[in-house]
Protein backbone atom coordinates (compact mmCIF):
# COMPACT_ATOMS: atom_id res chain seq x y z
CA UNK A 1 0.00 0.00 0.00
CA UNK A 2 2.89 2.10 0.47
CA UNK A 3 4.48 1.24 -2.77
CA UNK A 4 4.98 4.98 -4.66
CA UNK A 5 3.30 7.08 -2.40
CA UNK A 6 5.11 10.09 -1.33
CA UNK A 7 5.65 10.47 2.18
CA UNK A 8 7.24 14.25 3.85
CA UNK A 9 9.07 12.78 7.17
CA UNK A 10 9.38 15.80 9.78
CA UNK A 11 12.29 15.21 12.03
CA UNK A 12 11.93 17.85 15.26
CA UNK A 13 14.80 17.77 18.17
CA UNK A 14 13.66 14.51 20.44
CA UNK A 15 16.01 12.02 21.76
CA UNK A 16 13.81 9.71 19.62
CA UNK A 17 14.86 11.47 16.11
CA UNK A 18 17.44 8.55 16.07
CA UNK A 19 14.22 6.41 15.36
CA UNK A 20 13.32 8.55 12.09
CA UNK A 21 16.25 6.59 10.25
CA UNK A 22 14.84 3.22 10.81
CA UNK A 23 11.22 4.36 9.51
CA UNK A 24 12.90 5.86 6.56
CA UNK A 25 14.52 2.38 6.07
CA UNK A 26 11.11 0.96 6.28
CA UNK A 27 9.26 2.98 3.80
CA UNK A 28 12.28 2.62 1.36
CA UNK A 29 12.05 -0.94 1.65
CA UNK A 30 8.20 -0.61 0.67
CA UNK A 31 9.35 1.04 -1.92
CA UNK A 32 7.80 4.65 -0.82
CA UNK A 33 9.53 8.30 -2.21
CA UNK A 34 10.29 9.83 1.12
CA UNK A 35 11.88 13.55 1.33
CA UNK A 36 12.90 14.22 4.83
CA UNK A 37 12.30 17.96 6.57
CA UNK A 38 14.23 17.90 9.68
CA UNK A 39 13.87 21.39 12.38
CA UNK A 40 17.10 23.26 13.51
CA UNK A 41 17.27 21.15 16.55
CA UNK A 42 16.55 17.67 15.48
CA UNK A 43 20.14 18.33 13.34
CA UNK A 44 21.52 18.16 17.29
CA UNK A 45 20.13 14.18 17.35
CA UNK A 46 20.64 13.11 13.95
CA UNK A 47 22.78 14.27 10.94
CA UNK A 48 20.99 14.95 7.99
CA UNK A 49 23.44 12.86 6.17
CA UNK A 50 22.03 9.65 7.89
CA UNK A 51 18.71 10.75 6.99
CA UNK A 52 19.68 11.07 3.05
CA UNK A 53 21.64 8.60 2.55
CA UNK A 54 18.87 6.36 3.23
CA UNK A 55 16.19 8.23 1.95
CA UNK A 56 18.38 8.34 -1.52
CA UNK A 57 16.90 12.59 -1.86
CA UNK A 58 18.58 15.82 -0.21
CA UNK A 59 17.06 16.33 3.36
CA UNK A 60 15.33 19.93 3.45
CA UNK A 61 16.24 22.56 6.41
CA UNK A 62 16.60 25.95 5.55
CA UNK A 63 13.21 27.65 4.74
CA UNK A 64 14.90 29.72 2.50
CA UNK A 65 16.22 27.68 -0.08
CA UNK A 66 14.57 26.81 -3.36
CA UNK A 67 14.07 23.25 -4.23
CA UNK A 68 15.28 21.77 -7.42
CA UNK A 69 16.43 25.66 -8.30
CA UNK A 70 13.18 26.77 -8.99
CA UNK A 71 10.49 25.50 -6.70
CA UNK A 72 9.91 27.55 -3.25
CA UNK A 73 11.09 24.80 -0.96
CA UNK A 74 7.72 24.64 1.96
CA UNK A 75 5.57 25.18 -1.75
CA UNK A 76 7.01 22.73 -3.68
CA UNK A 77 7.42 19.55 -0.81
CA UNK A 78 3.55 20.58 -0.01
CA UNK A 79 2.21 20.13 -3.07
CA UNK A 80 4.32 16.88 -3.67
CA UNK A 81 3.14 15.36 -0.24
CA UNK A 82 0.17 12.48 0.27
CA UNK A 83 0.89 12.35 3.68
CA UNK A 84 2.90 14.14 6.48
CA UNK A 85 4.56 12.06 9.01
CA UNK A 86 5.95 13.66 12.08
CA UNK A 87 8.59 11.72 13.77
CA UNK A 88 9.52 12.85 16.94
CA UNK A 89 7.01 15.39 17.06
CA UNK A 90 7.67 18.10 19.92
CA UNK A 91 5.53 19.50 22.22
CA UNK A 92 6.97 22.78 20.56
CA UNK A 93 6.57 21.74 17.10
CA UNK A 94 2.96 20.88 18.06
CA UNK A 95 1.93 24.16 20.10
CA UNK A 96 3.30 25.86 16.57
CA UNK A 97 1.30 24.16 14.43
CA UNK A 98 -1.63 24.67 16.48
CA UNK A 99 -1.20 28.34 16.84
CA UNK A 100 -0.87 28.65 13.20
CA UNK A 101 3.22 29.75 13.83
CA UNK A 102 5.32 28.81 10.64
CA UNK A 103 9.05 29.80 11.37
CA UNK A 104 10.55 26.68 9.85
CA UNK A 105 10.78 24.42 7.06
CA UNK A 106 8.58 22.33 8.40
CA UNK A 107 5.89 24.32 10.02
CA UNK A 108 5.56 25.67 6.68
CA UNK A 109 5.40 22.79 5.08
CA UNK A 110 2.90 21.66 7.41
CA UNK A 111 1.08 24.95 6.90
CA UNK A 112 0.87 25.13 3.08
CA UNK A 113 -0.06 21.55 2.85
CA UNK A 114 -3.72 19.89 2.24
CA UNK A 115 -2.11 16.53 2.78
CA UNK A 116 -3.36 14.34 5.98
CA UNK A 117 -0.93 14.93 8.45
CA UNK A 118 0.16 11.94 11.15
CA UNK A 119 1.93 13.10 14.55
CA UNK A 120 4.31 10.76 16.79
CA UNK A 121 4.77 12.34 19.79
CA UNK A 122 8.05 11.63 22.11
CA UNK A 123 8.21 13.49 25.15
CA UNK A 124 8.72 13.51 28.67
CA UNK A 125 5.78 12.33 31.11
CA UNK A 126 5.39 15.79 32.60
CA UNK A 127 5.34 17.40 29.34
CA UNK A 128 2.85 15.00 28.03
CA UNK A 129 0.28 15.54 30.58
CA UNK A 130 1.01 19.64 30.84
CA UNK A 131 -2.33 21.14 30.42
CA UNK A 132 -1.67 23.34 27.49
CA UNK A 133 0.39 20.82 25.50
CA UNK A 134 -2.84 18.73 26.17
CA UNK A 135 -4.83 21.83 24.79
CA UNK A 136 -2.66 22.08 21.85
CA UNK A 137 -2.97 18.76 20.95
CA UNK A 138 -6.47 18.40 20.86
CA UNK A 139 -6.89 21.42 18.85
CA UNK A 140 -4.69 19.53 16.03
CA UNK A 141 -7.21 16.24 16.39
CA UNK A 142 -10.31 18.90 16.45
CA UNK A 143 -8.70 20.25 12.93
CA UNK A 144 -8.56 16.67 11.55
CA UNK A 145 -4.74 15.66 12.25
CA UNK A 146 -4.02 12.51 12.67
CA UNK A 147 -2.22 10.76 15.96
CA UNK A 148 0.03 7.73 16.87
CA UNK A 149 -0.76 7.66 20.84
CA UNK A 150 2.91 7.02 22.41
CA UNK A 151 3.70 4.80 24.73
CA UNK A 152 4.24 3.83 28.40
CA UNK A 153 7.45 3.12 29.80
CA UNK A 154 10.72 4.20 31.32
CA UNK A 155 11.66 7.06 29.12
CA UNK A 156 14.93 8.54 28.53
CA UNK A 157 14.99 10.99 31.25
CA UNK A 158 14.66 7.74 33.23
CA UNK A 159 10.97 9.27 34.11
CA UNK A 160 8.41 6.33 33.83
CA UNK A 161 5.14 6.82 32.31
CA UNK A 162 3.40 7.88 29.07
CA UNK A 163 5.88 9.56 26.23
CA UNK A 164 7.59 6.97 24.53
CA UNK A 165 7.68 7.18 20.82
CA UNK A 166 5.41 4.89 19.70
CA UNK A 167 6.40 1.39 17.90
CA UNK A 168 7.29 1.96 13.94
CA UNK A 169 5.04 -0.95 13.11
CA UNK A 170 2.17 0.38 14.57
CA UNK A 171 3.16 4.03 12.53
CA UNK A 172 3.64 2.42 9.11
CA UNK A 173 -0.17 0.35 10.30
CA UNK A 174 -1.35 4.08 10.69
CA UNK A 175 -0.01 5.79 7.58
CA UNK A 176 -1.57 2.06 5.76
CA UNK A 177 -4.51 3.08 7.52
CA UNK A 178 -4.74 6.94 6.37
CA UNK A 179 -3.70 5.77 2.56
CA UNK A 180 -6.20 2.99 1.99
CA UNK A 181 -9.46 3.65 0.43
CA UNK A 182 -12.57 3.63 2.52
CA UNK A 183 -14.35 1.51 -0.08
CA UNK A 184 -15.80 -1.48 2.35
CA UNK A 185 -16.92 0.91 4.96
CA UNK A 186 -20.49 -0.69 6.50
CA UNK A 187 -19.33 -4.05 4.82
CA UNK A 188 -19.32 -6.91 7.39
CA UNK A 189 -16.73 -9.45 6.64
CA UNK A 190 -16.35 -12.58 7.96
CA UNK A 191 -12.59 -14.00 7.66
CA UNK A 192 -11.62 -17.63 8.65
CA UNK A 193 -7.59 -18.25 8.85
CA UNK A 194 -4.75 -20.74 10.17
CA UNK A 195 -5.19 -24.79 10.97
CA UNK A 196 -7.54 -26.57 13.15
CA UNK A 197 -6.03 -29.44 15.54
CA UNK A 198 -7.87 -32.44 16.34
CA UNK A 199 -6.80 -34.23 18.99
CA UNK A 200 -5.14 -38.10 18.94
CA UNK A 201 -4.84 -37.87 22.89
CA UNK A 202 -4.40 -35.13 25.69
CA UNK A 203 -0.42 -34.44 24.25
CA UNK A 204 -1.18 -34.89 20.37
CA UNK A 205 -3.26 -33.91 17.20
CA UNK A 206 -3.63 -33.89 13.45
CA UNK A 207 -2.50 -30.66 12.05
CA UNK A 208 -1.47 -29.18 8.52
CA UNK A 209 1.22 -26.66 7.54
CA UNK A 210 -1.65 -23.69 7.23
CA UNK A 211 0.38 -20.46 9.23
CA UNK A 212 -2.49 -18.73 9.04
CA UNK A 213 -0.75 -15.49 7.17
CA UNK A 214 -3.10 -15.39 4.25
CA UNK A 215 -5.82 -15.03 6.19
CA UNK A 216 -4.75 -12.46 8.85
CA UNK A 217 -3.49 -10.05 5.78
CA UNK A 218 -7.22 -10.10 4.46
CA UNK A 219 -8.32 -9.51 7.88
CA UNK A 220 -5.40 -6.32 7.99
CA UNK A 221 -6.43 -5.33 4.75
CA UNK A 222 -10.12 -5.11 4.83
CA UNK A 223 -9.82 -3.02 8.41
CA UNK A 224 -8.30 -0.56 6.27
CA UNK A 225 -10.39 -0.49 3.94
CA UNK A 226 -12.93 0.57 6.30
CA UNK A 227 -14.49 -3.26 6.68
CA UNK A 228 -16.42 -4.24 9.80
CA UNK A 229 -13.84 -7.33 10.00
CA UNK A 230 -14.36 -10.52 12.23
CA UNK A 231 -11.58 -13.03 12.31
CA UNK A 232 -11.99 -16.76 13.65
CA UNK A 233 -8.90 -18.39 13.50
CA UNK A 234 -7.20 -21.56 14.50
CA UNK A 235 -3.99 -22.02 16.65
CA UNK A 236 -0.86 -19.75 15.19
CA UNK A 237 1.78 -17.97 16.10
CA UNK A 238 1.01 -14.34 14.21
CA UNK A 239 0.41 -11.72 16.74
CA UNK A 240 -3.29 -10.35 16.84
CA UNK A 241 -3.76 -7.78 13.85
CA UNK A 242 -3.90 -4.25 15.13
CA UNK A 243 -6.64 -1.97 14.94
CA UNK A 244 -10.21 -3.15 15.32
CA UNK A 245 -10.69 -6.42 14.42
CA UNK A 246 -12.82 -8.44 16.35
CA UNK A 247 -10.35 -11.84 16.96
CA UNK A 248 -11.93 -15.48 17.51
CA UNK A 249 -9.54 -18.27 18.74
CA UNK A 250 -10.49 -21.49 18.37
CA UNK A 251 -8.58 -25.13 17.94
CA UNK A 252 -10.76 -28.09 16.27
CA UNK A 253 -12.47 -28.24 13.20
CA UNK A 254 -15.75 -28.23 15.20
CA UNK A 255 -15.42 -25.16 17.60
CA UNK A 256 -14.08 -23.10 14.27
CA UNK A 257 -17.47 -24.21 12.41
CA UNK A 258 -19.51 -23.28 16.11
CA UNK A 259 -17.68 -19.79 15.96
CA UNK A 260 -18.53 -18.97 11.77
CA UNK A 261 -21.96 -20.22 12.68
CA UNK A 262 -22.60 -17.62 15.35
CA UNK A 263 -21.32 -14.70 13.86
CA UNK A 264 -22.87 -15.69 10.03
CA UNK A 265 -25.83 -13.99 10.37
CA UNK A 266 -24.02 -10.46 11.06
CA UNK A 267 -21.39 -10.75 7.85
CA UNK A 268 -22.18 -9.53 4.02
CA UNK A 269 -18.75 -11.28 2.78
CA UNK A 270 -17.90 -14.87 4.22
CA UNK A 271 -13.89 -15.35 3.14
CA UNK A 272 -12.31 -19.17 4.20
CA UNK A 273 -8.44 -18.57 4.17
CA UNK A 274 -8.27 -21.76 7.17
CA UNK A 275 -7.00 -24.71 6.19
CA UNK A 276 -9.56 -27.13 8.05
CA UNK A 277 -8.92 -30.35 8.62
CA UNK A 278 -10.67 -32.81 6.75
CA UNK A 279 -10.39 -35.79 9.14
CA UNK A 280 -10.41 -36.11 13.06
CA UNK A 281 -9.95 -39.33 15.07
CA UNK A 282 -12.73 -40.98 15.75
CA UNK A 283 -12.65 -41.31 19.31
CA UNK A 284 -9.50 -39.44 21.28
CA UNK A 285 -7.57 -41.04 23.85
CA UNK A 286 -8.37 -39.49 27.20
CA UNK A 287 -4.76 -40.82 28.42
CA UNK A 288 -1.19 -40.16 27.14
CA UNK A 289 -0.78 -43.41 24.32
CA UNK A 290 2.14 -44.82 24.99
CA UNK A 291 4.83 -45.98 22.61
CA UNK A 292 4.19 -50.29 22.05
CA UNK A 293 5.96 -52.82 20.20
CA UNK A 294 3.48 -53.35 17.87
CA UNK A 295 1.80 -50.89 15.30
CA UNK A 296 -1.19 -48.37 16.32
CA UNK A 297 -3.66 -48.12 13.65
CA UNK A 298 -5.68 -44.01 14.53
CA UNK A 299 -9.02 -44.80 13.29
CA UNK A 300 -10.61 -41.13 11.55
CA UNK A 301 -13.70 -39.81 10.16
CA UNK A 302 -15.03 -36.85 8.39
CA UNK A 303 -15.30 -33.69 10.29
CA UNK A 304 -18.10 -31.17 8.82
CA UNK A 305 -17.41 -29.11 5.96
CA UNK A 306 -17.91 -26.03 6.65
CA UNK A 307 -17.64 -23.98 3.46
CA UNK A 308 -20.37 -26.30 1.80
CA UNK A 309 -22.76 -25.31 4.91
CA UNK A 310 -22.35 -22.32 4.18
CA UNK A 311 -22.88 -22.07 0.66
CA UNK A 312 -26.16 -24.05 1.04
CA UNK A 313 -27.91 -21.37 3.21
CA UNK A 314 -25.42 -18.13 2.13
CA UNK A 315 -28.49 -15.86 0.89
CA UNK A 316 -27.38 -12.74 -0.76
CA UNK A 317 -24.41 -13.20 0.92
CA UNK A 318 -20.83 -13.08 -0.82
CA UNK A 319 -18.50 -16.21 -0.19
CA UNK A 320 -15.08 -16.92 -1.05
CA UNK A 321 -12.84 -20.11 -0.56
CA UNK A 322 -9.24 -21.19 -0.97
CA UNK A 323 -7.86 -24.34 -2.91
CA UNK A 324 -4.24 -25.40 -1.92
CA UNK A 325 -3.64 -27.88 -3.91
CA UNK A 326 -0.34 -30.09 -4.59
CA UNK A 327 -1.51 -31.23 -8.38
CA UNK A 328 -4.80 -30.86 -10.87
CA UNK A 329 -4.78 -27.50 -9.83
CA UNK A 330 -7.64 -25.58 -12.22
CA UNK A 331 -9.93 -28.87 -12.35
CA UNK A 332 -9.88 -29.48 -8.15
CA UNK A 333 -10.30 -25.38 -7.85
CA UNK A 334 -13.25 -25.72 -10.13
CA UNK A 335 -14.70 -28.59 -8.59
CA UNK A 336 -14.84 -27.08 -5.43
CA UNK A 337 -16.14 -23.02 -7.10
CA UNK A 338 -19.12 -25.27 -8.30
CA UNK A 339 -20.06 -28.22 -5.52
CA UNK A 340 -19.95 -25.15 -2.66
CA UNK A 341 -21.93 -22.46 -4.59
CA UNK A 342 -18.63 -19.88 -3.90
CA UNK A 343 -18.84 -16.47 -5.39
CA UNK A 344 -15.29 -16.90 -6.53
CA UNK A 345 -12.34 -18.89 -5.35
CA UNK A 346 -8.77 -18.12 -5.11
CA UNK A 347 -6.56 -21.38 -5.99
CA UNK A 348 -2.71 -21.71 -5.60
CA UNK A 349 0.13 -24.41 -6.02
CA UNK A 350 1.60 -24.73 -2.42
CA UNK A 351 4.38 -26.52 -4.63
CA UNK A 352 5.62 -23.51 -6.71
CA UNK A 353 8.61 -21.53 -5.03
CA UNK A 354 7.16 -18.66 -3.03
CA UNK A 355 3.73 -19.72 -2.74
CA UNK A 356 3.40 -22.57 -0.06
CA UNK A 357 2.59 -22.42 4.08
CA UNK A 358 4.22 -20.21 5.65
CA UNK A 359 5.92 -17.77 3.29
CA UNK A 360 4.72 -14.11 3.02
CA UNK A 361 4.41 -14.44 -0.73
CA UNK A 362 1.69 -16.48 -2.48
CA UNK A 363 1.05 -16.74 -6.31
CA UNK A 364 -2.99 -17.10 -7.13
CA UNK A 365 -5.37 -17.98 -9.90
CA UNK A 366 -8.72 -16.29 -8.97
CA UNK A 367 -11.73 -18.37 -10.66
CA UNK A 368 -15.66 -17.16 -11.34
CA UNK A 369 -18.52 -19.25 -11.93
CA UNK A 370 -18.78 -17.38 -15.31
CA UNK A 371 -15.47 -18.96 -16.09
CA UNK A 372 -13.69 -16.14 -16.14
CA UNK A 373 -9.94 -16.32 -14.53
CA UNK A 374 -7.80 -13.84 -13.28
CA UNK A 375 -4.02 -14.81 -13.22
CA UNK A 376 -2.50 -13.01 -10.82
CA UNK A 377 1.84 -12.92 -10.72
CA UNK A 378 3.54 -13.72 -7.11
CA UNK A 379 2.49 -11.16 -4.62
CA UNK A 380 3.15 -10.17 -1.13
CA UNK A 381 -0.40 -11.61 0.78
CA UNK A 382 -1.16 -8.37 1.56
CA UNK A 383 -1.11 -7.36 -2.23
CA UNK A 384 -3.52 -10.55 -2.69
CA UNK A 385 -5.37 -9.08 -0.05
CA UNK A 386 -6.10 -5.79 -1.72
CA UNK A 387 -6.60 -7.41 -5.52
CA UNK A 388 -9.05 -10.06 -4.04
CA UNK A 389 -10.95 -7.30 -1.80
CA UNK A 390 -11.10 -5.50 -4.95
CA UNK A 391 -12.95 -7.89 -6.73
CA UNK A 392 -14.90 -8.13 -3.46
CA UNK A 393 -15.78 -4.43 -3.82
CA UNK A 394 -17.04 -5.50 -7.47
CA UNK A 395 -19.18 -8.04 -6.55
CA UNK A 396 -20.87 -6.29 -3.75
CA UNK A 397 -21.32 -3.51 -6.22
CA UNK A 398 -22.49 -5.78 -8.97
CA UNK A 399 -25.31 -7.36 -6.26
CA UNK A 400 -26.38 -3.76 -5.10
CA UNK A 401 -27.15 -2.77 -8.80
CA UNK A 402 -28.95 -5.81 -9.72
CA UNK A 403 -31.06 -4.50 -6.15
CA UNK A 404 -32.01 -2.02 -7.93
CA UNK A 405 -32.99 -2.65 -10.81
Amino acid sequence: MLKGRRIVLGVTGGIAAYKAAELVRLLVKQEAQVRVVMTPNAQEFITPLTLQTLSGNPVAMNPFHLLDQTNIGHIALADWAEMIVILPATANIIGKIAHGLADDLLSTTVMASKAPVLIAPSMNVNMWENEAFQKNLQTLLDRGYHLVEPGEGELACHWYGKGRLADLNEVLERMEDLLSPKDLKGVSILVTAGPTQEPIDPVRFITNHSSGKMGYALAKVARRRGAEVTLITGPTSLPKPRGDIHLISVKTAEEMREAVFSHLKDCSVVIKAAAVSDYRPKEASRSKLKKASSELTLELERTRDILAEIGSEKGERILIGFAAETEDLLANAKKKLEGKQLDLIVANDVTLPGAGFASETNQVKILYPSGEMKDLPLMTKEEVSQSLLDEVVRLLKQKNSQKGT
